[in-house]
């Protein structure tokens, strides 16, 4: 395999850590590992060693260093420049993540203002203009992370793993929590979609994230989705550094 070419674009997330293998402008290859399988990460970006790579990282310091230090990945920070103006009052806090779906984004952008719904550890709101002006948005738990609270705040209910769609009204405490987790973020989802688009007329979502696929939100709205945008954006913001 040539790596004429070829970048490498390393998200590090808190659930997982996925890279993707971009080629002549096109992503040709996804991985994805959970952090219980680092070794396997390692292993596969050992075939990438002399590849230019970037990084975005939200996991620990420790961790990150080795990454760089394996890869030499040029890490993306708040002083990274980009092709967005960030209108955010705290930049430095500002996750890369959210960054790169709004980079990602911006070249589709046919509307004035477009909002990114990143479904994972937790649920993210990201609103841009065609311009290139980031906003801002909002952050609330994921499915994980709503399941993990109800145990850990509660002396009795049991902690939940079940992604899939579920009755409004749960027969068991099982599945009483299920559908207070699966059907309130279905809802907090779609009520959001309509406040943005009844602030913002000329709008456009779109949609990524791992647990994107847990929710019908797609078959019901003009959604564009994508699971790789984060890895799109990382890519772009490279090549304007490059």
């Amino acid at each position: 395999m040539t790596m004429e070419n070829s970048v490498l674009a390393i998200d590090a997330g808190n659930t997982s850590i996925k890279v993707g293998h971009f080629q002549k402008d096109h992503l040709i290859e996804v991985k994805r590992f959970l952090h219980s399988e680092l070794d396997q990460f390692f292993s596969f970006i050992e075939h990438f060693i002399n590849t230019p790579s970037i990084l975005s990282s939200v996991v620990s310091n420790q961790l990150t260093a080795e990454i760089i230090s394996r890869t030499n990945a040029n890490l993306v920070n708040a002083d990274t420049p980009t092709p967005v103006t960030i209108e955010y009052e705290t930049q430095n806090t500002l996750g890369i993540d959210r960054l790169c779906n709004a980079v990602a984004i911006v070249s589709r952008l046919d509307s004035e203002f477009g909002v990114v719904i990143d479904i994972g550890t937790c649920i993210k709101f990201d609103l841009i203009t065609k311009e290139g002006l980031y906003k801002g948005g909002s952050i609330s738990p994921g499915i994980d992370l709503r399941y993990k609270a109800l145990n850990d705040y509660t002396g009795k209910l049991p902690k939940l793993s079940n992604k899939s769609n579920t009755n409004l009204v749960g027969g068991t405490t099982a599945s009483s929590i299920q559908s207070g987790v699966i059907n309130g973020i279905n809802a907090e989802i779609n009520g959001l979609m309509d406040m943005y688009s009844m602030q913002f007329e000329s709008l456009t979502f779109f949609m990524t994230g791992g647990d994107a696929s847990c929710f019908d939100i797609l078959s019901k709205n003009d959604i564009f989705a994508d699971e790789n945008l984060t890895l799109i954006g990382l890519f772009e913001i490279y090549k304007y550094n490059a």
